[in-house]
């Protein structure tokens, strides 16, 4: 640890690039002991959300922010799914109860009642959109057919090859998809 910094500098450090949150483990990789966050949530310079998950109160709220404690308490492998990818973006009008979150692997975390967890199979494509691992758009919006309505899904579509969240390609594979 360079002399002078403080374990709090380092997990608003950390913070400020998950939308506000740190995972114990991140910041044992960083050099804070994990025994120094549950003093900083003691002394008010953290809330613990969850076991091994903390947020910093003074760092801005974003529109991602939900979207990054539901993967953060999944944990690894996690990713956005389905509607969740769409409402990422504000797409087919979708705002969802529960964010859906994806994991190839078998996984039991207490979660709160915002979160849907959905097992998938390991080949699954997965990117990051604001940095938050999730479901590309194409196939998210594929995804959804049956659960909102085509032309919904059609406009969608339309938005977001207009926004530059599909390749032509994908565009038109999507299009094709939906309409079948």
């Amino acid at each position: 640890m360079v002399a002078n910094t403080k374990y709090r500098d380092i997990v608003r450090e950390i913070a400020l690039d998950h939308y506000g949150y740190v995972a114990t483990n991140e910041a044992v990789e960083a050099g804070v002991p994990a025994v120094e966050l549950p003093k900083l949530a003691a002394r008010g310079g953290l809330e613990n959300v969850a076991y091994g998950l903390y947020r910093v109160p003074d760092v801005p709220s974003t529109r991602y922010d939900q979207f990054a404690e539901a993967l953060l308490r999944v944990g690894e492998g996690a990713y956005l799914h389905g509607e969740s990818v769409l409402a990422l973006f504000g797409l087919a009008d979708v705002n969802p109860r529960r964010i859906k979150v994806a994991v190839p692997r078998r996984a039991r975390p207490k979660l709160p009642a915002f979160v849907e967890l959905k097992q998938v199979k390991d080949r699954a494509r997965k990117t990051f959109y604001e940095g938050l691992a999730a479901q590309p758009v194409a196939d998210a919006l594929l995804e959804c057919r049956g659960r909102i309505p085509t032309e919904r899904l059609l406009d969608a579509t339309k938005q977001a090859r207009a926004e530059g969240l599909l390749t032509t390609g994908e565009w038109q594979r999507v299009k094709k998809g939906i309409r079948a």
